[in-house]
């Protein structure tokens, strides 16, 4: 059950004013707080059993929607978040340092303290409609997903895609939420005009697993009931085998592969672990509780794959890792892929049904 909390906002930001109540360890990928970088103090909790945490919403006020990127790694250039922070609660979130630049921490705080941009869909229009906008396809996120379980309430995104639908704006969806499927009219008149495409995160077929690694995401099976959909609609879809954790989740590569083929997805790709910042010891306290058997193996073999570190942040081996393993998970989903049929990228998103409403061209 939903309920008000009164707490203070981040410096721009007001509070929203929705609140639920959740023990730190339950439904929760962190279950502390490491210390921010950018702070010179430091909370120290008083020793005890976790407390309740609840998840709160904050307005965001921000005047700007879209962000833009010159990363090679990445398949965009300009990216659209109507959410900072996710309640999804995933351990191995690359996205967690963000969450310091407000003050906040990369482990709870990032999940229960969410910046929510309410007047989104009013920003994109404004930003569609000025003559400094080159047409060109955008992300949806490019940072945290903007179907986490909140967006069933505010219907942020839901708001954002009926814009881009008005205007034919070519868009390319990220989630691991089944919500999706709620949007699925506006995705279809855009995937006619070549201007959709979801790309549906998908890191295990266990659902038990799934359950303590990505707590508050869409089970595995209902990801491959939302690869269906979609792809019966005439949305394509890749599928995201990511992160693949070596030692954790690495061998299910064919079979998740194998399985999102079967609901239609049409292409794949992947991306090794990477562990920057503080996620590093969000991560290892994540396997220190759910599975500190295998800690020790997993924590050596990320390293492996990232040149003796947790994280490797050059452009080109960021996402694919160095050393043998790397050379192997490449062949293995390669063969795979082609195997399946699946080995071919995407066509390109086509920005020539963009039209601004009232204008001729």
């Amino acid at each position: 059950m939903s309920k008000a909390v009164v707490a203070p906002a981040p410096r721009g930001s007001h509070l929203y004013g929705l609140a639920v109540k959740t023990p730190a360890k339950t439904g929760r990928g962190a279950d502390f707080n490491p210390h921010n970088r950018f702070l010179p103090l430091e909370y120290e909790p008083e020793p005890g059993p976790p407390q309740a945490v609840r998840t709160q919403f904050f307005r965001d006020d921000t005047r700007t929607l879209l962000s833009r990127n010159r990363s090679p790694d990445v398949g965009f250039s300009v990216s659209l978040n109507p959410y900072r922070g996710c309640e999804h609660g995933c351990s191995y979130c690359f996205a967690r340092p963000t969450h310091e630049y407000l003050g906040w921490s990369a482990g709870l705080d990032f999940e229960s303290r969410i910046l929510v941009k309410t007047e989104a869909p009013e920003l994109l229009r404004r930003e569609l409609e000025s003559p400094r906008w080159e047409p060109q396809p955008l992300a949806m996120s490019g940072v945290t997903d903007c179907y986490q379980p909140i967006e069933r309430r505010l219907g942020i995104t839901r708001g954002c895609l009926a814009v881009l639908a008005e205007y034919g704006q070519p868009v390319a969806l990220i989630t691991k939420n089944h919500l999706i499927t709620r949007d699925i009219d506006h995705l279809a008149s855009l995937a006619a005009r070549g201007a959709a495409e979801v790309n549906l995160s998908l890191t295990t077929l266990d659902a038990a697993l799934a359950r303590e690694l990505e707590p508050r995401a869409s089970p595995p099976a209902r990801r491959l009931a939302a690869i269906r959909e979609l792809a019966q609609a005439g949305i394509p879809v890749r599928v995201m085998a990511s992160p693949l954790i070596p030692g954790l989740n690495d061998h299910e590569l064919p079979a998740i592969l194998t399985a999102a083929a079967e609901a239609g997805a049409r292409a794949a790709a992947y991306i090794p672990v990477r562990l920057p910042g503080t996620v590093a010891p969000v991560f290892e306290q994540w396997l220190e509780t759910h599975h500190p058997g295998e800690k020790g193996k997993i924590m050596e073999r990320i390293r492996a794959l990232r040149g003796g570190r947790l994280n490797d942040p050059a452009f080109g081996s960021r996402m694919r890792g160095q050393g043998e393993y790397a050379e192997a998970l490449r062949s293995l989903f390669h063969i795979t892929t082609r195997r399946l049929g699946i080995a071919a990228p995407l066509p390109p998103l086509s920005t020539t049904a963009f039209r601004r409403p009232g204008y001729l061209f």
